[in-house]
């Protein structure tokens, strides 16, 4: 799988020539250039690239790809050439230029989950048979390395098409692996006893102040003027 570039399959290039919106995409598609003047219509570029990417994903059971005739769509949609859209497209990682599984899972490799223990993350998916940049042969599984995905906070993480999932080991990742192999929805977020990026256990801060039940809202209430006026 090379996701940087655009796939030139005559197959490929065939089978999405029509490509058009469906269903609700097309009102959306319009909702998202309504937001810019006349002549801007190109800064609609981003949604519409997901939409596109979306409903590629709806047709063929994926997480969703870009085949060149559908970014030539995007740009006839908003007056842009097609290297324009390519260019969008291809700086972006959320974009797929190629084929990926039903399940694209990204791991981040950058430093914080790298030194939190990303290594391990990726030996689970090793271990089931996924390799970077490849779709596994069932077409379930697609693994790509990124860098940041912005939860330094709760290194390990791996994006699983719209769901993160974060303070991972080798076996709670494995284990979501398993999940969604088996056809469930495993619970995304943390995967130790935290909830966001509090710390793990609960707070550990203004605990003090917690205990003794410092509360001054009777304090604010007795100053507040006559008639509730500030």
């Amino acid at each position: 799988m090379a996701a940087n570039r655009p796939v030139e399959d005559p197959e490929v290039l065939a089978k999405f020539k029509d490509f058009a919106w469906t269903g609700d995409y097309a009102q959306k598609a319009k909702v998202a250039i309504g937001k810019y003047p006349e002549g801007r219509q190109a800064s609609a570029v981003l949604p519409l690239l997901d939409l596109a990417q979306r409903q590629v994903g709806e047709a063929t059971g994926t997480q969703g790809w870009l085949p060149i005739p559908v970014m030539e769509f995007v740009g006839r949609e908003l007056g842009m050439p097609f290297i324009r859209v390519l260019e969008v497209a291809s700086f972006y990682t959320m974009y797929n230029l190629a084929p990926v599984g039903k399940y694209h899972v990204q791991v981040c490799g950058t430093t914080p989950c790298m030194l939190r223990g990303s290594d391990d993350v990726l030996a689970a998916c090793y271990k089931r048979g996924l390799e970077k940049g490849h779709t596994t042969a069932d077409g379930l599984f697609t693994l790509t390395e990124v860098e940041c995905l912005g939860a330094c906070a709760n290194a390990p993480m791996v994006q699983i098409n719209d769901d993160n999932y974060e303070d991972l080991t080798e076996a709670s990742m494995a284990a979501i692996l398993d999940a969604l192999a088996a056809g469930k929805t495993p619970p995304p977020g943390p995967q130790v006893d935290r909830q966001t990026s509090a710390p793990e256990g609960g707070p550990t801060s203004l605990k003090k102040m917690t205990e003794r039940n410092y509360d001054y809202r009777s304090q604010w209430a007795d100053s507040a003027p006559a008639g509730g006026e500030a």
